[in-house]
């Protein structure tokens, strides 16, 4: 085998590997796996963030009351109710930017709202004390859930474009389907190529796209591999 046809034969290995790799359920399955690795990280820091949070309002909400006290207990019930607001259209955002439905204006100023009310009460008492380090150290959590709040929907939306991405750049290579539920490969057009080719024919891109019906972007690789198959041949 001369150095040309090894290098057609690798050229379509690697295209045929390639098909499999580029596949829109292929890139679906590897951006699904990314899409849970970063709902988990921004969950677990959104939670951390709040949880943190909670003692700071606590102390902001009971101010003046006895410890123990009912005013005192019912304290630690205003954080959680403004978090699980937050949480809420969180999750809910979860499933629209999933699939890039846009939920309003409402829905925007809801969560900045909840995200604010926990930045007053979170920070109060440091700004009326003049404490510098402690209005960092207690603006640093609910700013960095702020960030991640808006950060993950178009996180998850860019994901979504993605496969998007892939699915319109596969089907730009080939959209015919084998059978029901299977898409057209590489090694289908090399199939139906080597099929349609008898002694004599001159084997060229255009004359591939004739036979298989492939794209104008896959044809010199099928050629390539055929050439390389009859001339071993």
């Amino acid at each position: 085998m001369t150095r040309a046809q090894q290098l057609a034969k690798d050229a379509a290995e690697a295209a045929e590997v390639r098909a499999y790799q580029t596949d829109p359920d292929v890139v679906a399955l590897r951006v699904e796996r990314v899409r849970r690795q970063v709902d988990w990280m921004c969950w677990s820091g959104i939670v951390l963030g709040l949880a943190f949070t909670m003692t700071n309002v606590q102390t902001f909400a009971s101010a003046g009351t006895r410890p123990w006290s009912l005013p005192w207990l019912a304290a630690w019930v205003l954080d959680p109710t403004v978090s699980l607001v937050l949480l809420a259209i969180l999750r809910a955002e979860q499933v629209t930017a999933r699939y890039q439905v846009r939920t309003g204006g409402l829905v925007r100023r809801a969560k900045w709202f909840t995200l604010a009310a926990t930045y007053v009460m979170n920070t109060w008492t440091s700004y009326a004390d003049g404490s510098p380090a402690a209005i960092v150290l207690h603006s640093v959590p609910p700013l960095v859930v702020f960030v991640a709040v808006e950060a993950i929907t178009d996180l998850r939306e860019k994901l979504t474009d993605a496969v998007m991405a892939a699915a319109g750049e596969r089907r730009s290579v080939h959209v015919e389907a084998v059978k029901p539920g299977r898409r057209k490969l590489f090694a289908d057009y090399l199939a139906d190529a080597r099929t349609s080719w008898k002694p004599g024919v001159e084997v060229t891109p255009a004359w591939v796209r004739q036979v298989t019906g492939c794209s104008r972007g896959l044809s010199p690789r099928v050629a390539r591999a055929l050439v390389a198959e009859v001339t071993d041949a």
